[in-house]
Parts: C-alpha cells; structure tokens; sequence
C-alpha cells in the first residue's frame, strides 16, 4: 500500500547519472545501452530508451513502499492425490515473513527533452547499495531486465503493461526507473474506494428508492470488475507468451487509468511491479545452478511440489501466476461488492485456503449464509456458478490441473457475454 506524503510540486533536475566502478553490477544506463545494442535490429527502435538524468525533470515524491521477505515457505504439495492434515493448515500461520529492509520510493515527473518531451512520468526509485545492499540492486536490474525484455517484442508494446520510458543511476547510487505515467489508482484502490462507498450509502440511508437504478449501478460495477479481470489476465498471457512470469500479481500491481465505473469501455488496465519477474525461458531455467537470483524461492516450491525437469518447472511457474490471478480474481469479486472491513485480502485468502481448504463449493455455502456478501455471491453465481467454476480451476490446489492464461480469458465468466 503506498503511503503518500506531501511534497512540493516544483520541477527540478534531478542528480547527474553516474556509473559506479565498484558495484558488481553494471550502472542502470549502461544495462540500458547493451540492452539496446544487442537487441535484433529491427527491435531496436522499440527498445529506445531515455538513459541520460537530464531528460527528465522530476516533481512530487507520491509516496513509498516496501514488500514482504517469505524466508521460509511450506506450501500444499501438488500431485494427483492430495489430502491435508491439520498441520498442513496451518502452515500460512508459521512462515517466517517479514518486512523487506528498503523502501522504493515513486516520484511524479516528465521528459523534458527529446521527441517525447512532456510526457508525464512516474519514477521508481531504487536506493542504492550503501542503503538497500546488493538486494536493492539486484531489484532494479530485473524490473529493467523483464521491461526491456517485453518491450522488444516482435509484437509491440502490450497495451496492458506499464511502459518503461528509461532509467538512470545517481552518484549515491540509486537506480531511477522512469515509466509513463498512465493514472495513479489501482484496482486495490478502486476496490477500496467502491467498498467505503458502500458502506457510506448505507449507513446514511442513501440507498436509491429506483430499485432500476440500482440494478444498473450493480450492472455497470460487475461489468468494470470484469475488465480489470480481462486487462489483467491479457498482460499475464502476454507475459507467459514471452517468456516471463510475473510473481507478485496482486491488486495493488494492476495499474487503472480510470475508476468511474460508467466509464469502463475507456479502461486500460495494465500490469506493473515486475521487480520480481522470473524469466522462464528454457536457457535460464537450465543454468541456475549455483546462480543468486530473485527466483531461488519458486524454483525451490516447483521442487517440493514434484517439478524436477525443465518443462515441469515452467509449469509450475506458470501455474503458480494463474494461482495469484485466482486470489485477484477472489479479491475483485467480493471487496467492491461488500461493504468496508467485511472482507480483505488476508482475510479472503485464510477463507480460501485454510477453512474450505481450495474447496469453492463449501465457500459457497458459507457465503451464502452471510447476506453482507449477497452482492458478491451473486457476481459469481453468473451464467450457472461460472464465476466459482473458473475460480476453482484456478486455485485447483494441483498446479498440473490450473488453466493457462489464455484458457482463463476465452472462459464464459470472463468474457462479459453473460452480463
């Protein structure tokens, strides 16, 4: 969750970029330009990206964030035949979590030269080593790395990824990653913003007495839900398709350009926080022997779970996105449909996975029982339950069963025809 904090509004220029001779990783701008010289020509001038500090002016600090450090992990194995015990159950309950040891810090800007001068930009800030260590780094370079790496597709820019623009490192260090700002709400915050308003309508009593009205405004809410679904699942498949996992997929990662509900046929939503993004191609899977990388803990579950050869692993890994896109999914369809503090993501997942055990069915049972998730009962119960159908192949707790991207998006839930 960002934390804003005020700040002045006057554009400034920010630090000189600076290559550090004593870092074990190359400056920001110099794993820019290789990037770019090495790219197949024809990608190159999709690659072109701004790698000098004085193209860019830097405003308003927007605000600042952390992550979660899992430093161990005991998931549900995944085969054929899967019973749990009560300790299995628990097992959310006793991971070592904890906070990460930097902040990333995001600051509002624009390109001040250049054919794109005047574009609006939101950078991300890295700290650097004295500050984050090798970790932050290491951060830095892989969101450069699998931006740099989608952005050159042959394809295009997918319109459902945030856009990196360039990048630079200051004298003290820190990584600045420049992306084209394209709103500042995310489904987290649309989701938020929806519940409290309900929770406002009702404690006031402002419910409309046009019982048509309301049916619309539930129509115009389940169809916006279900095109921040598509957005973000259509970024996912993309990614899959070139190579790159995502593993951080919630809803504070799905940028939104708009949150009015009536203006859904003008949405983009677009997938961000990439930091840590695994390449899947054949070649990395195979040469991580002995390597330190960001991906050590998925590599380690695909493991345990009985993924041993490269296929499988990519499996696994694929399988274990559609999993996160199956919480999204769960989080979307009940939080902007109850009111304030009757569901969150914690809660939902506890629900999920440790009560009804990824049984969607006894989940909804009990929801049914609860008239504060009527509403969201209801989202899913569409077109004869399919909302719960494609739910429990998602979170189908054998990551061999789950549905690729693609299959998720040309599922009846999900293609708005049953609205």
């Amino acid at each position: 969750m960002l934390c804003a904090t005020a700040a002045g509004s006057l554009l400034y220029s920010p630090p000189a970029a600076y290559c550090n001779p004593n870092s074990k990783f190359p400056c920001l701008s110099s794993r820019i330009s290789s990037f770019i010289l090495n790219s197949p020509k024809r990608w190159r001038c999709r690659a072109s990206l701004i790698t000098t500090s004085d193209s860019f002016e830097v405003g308003a600090l927007v605000g600042s964030y952390g992550f979660m450090n899992v430093t161990s992990y005991s998931g549900f194995q995944s085969g054929s035949e899967l019973s749990y015990s009560p300790i299995d159950l628990q097992q959310l309950k006793v991971q070592d979590v904890g906070e990460g040891s930097f902040k990333i810090k995001l600051y509002e800007g624009r390109v001040a030269q250049g054919s794109q001068r005047g574009t609006p930009v939101l950078f991300k800030v890295y700290p650097g080593q004295r500050a984050g260590g090798i970790e932050a780094d290491m951060m830095a370079a892989n969101e450069l790395s699998a931006h740099s790496s989608l952005q050159s597709s042959a394809e295009g820019i997918c319109k459902n990824l945030v856009h990196l623009i360039g990048g630079f490192e200051t004298k003290t260090g820190e990584q600045w990653l420049a992306f084209r700002n394209h709103g500042k709400y995310s489904a987290a915050d649309y989701a938020a913003l929806t519940s409290k308003r309900i929770s406002q309508g009702s404690s006031s009593r402002e419910k409309s007495w046009n019982s048509f009205q309301q049916q619309k405004d539930m129509e115009y809410r389940r169809y916006f839900v279900i095109r921040i679904l598509q957005g973000a699942i259509s970024g996912l498949a993309f990614m899959h398709d070139h190579d790159r996992l995502h593993q951080s997929l919630g809803p504070s990662s799905v940028l939104l350009n708009t949150i009015t509900e009536k203006d859904a046929g003008y949405l983009i939503p677009r997938l961000r926080d990439l930091t840590f993004s695994v390449d899947m191609s054949f070649d990395s899977i195979s040469n991580l022997e002995g390597a330190r990388t960001l991906s050590e803990s998925l590599w380690r579950r695909a493991t345990a779970a009985g993924a041993f050869t490269t296929l499988e692993k990519r499996a696994f890994g694929i399988a274990d996105d559609i999993y996160a896109a199956g919480l999204l999914l769960a989080y979307m369809a009940f939080v902007p449909f109850c009111e304030a503090g009757i569901m969150d993501s914690l809660s939902l997942q506890r629900l999920l996975e440790n009560t009804f055990k990824l049984d969607l069915e006894a989940t909804r049972e009990y929801c049914l029982a609860d008239d504060r998730l009527e509403e969201a009962v209801k989202f899913l119960d569409i077109g004869n339950r399919s909302g719960w159908e494609l739910l429990q192949a998602m979170l189908n707790p054998d990551f061999r069963q789950r549905p690729t991207a693609k299959a998720v998006l040309n599922h009846s839930f999900m293609s708005g025809s049953l609205l």
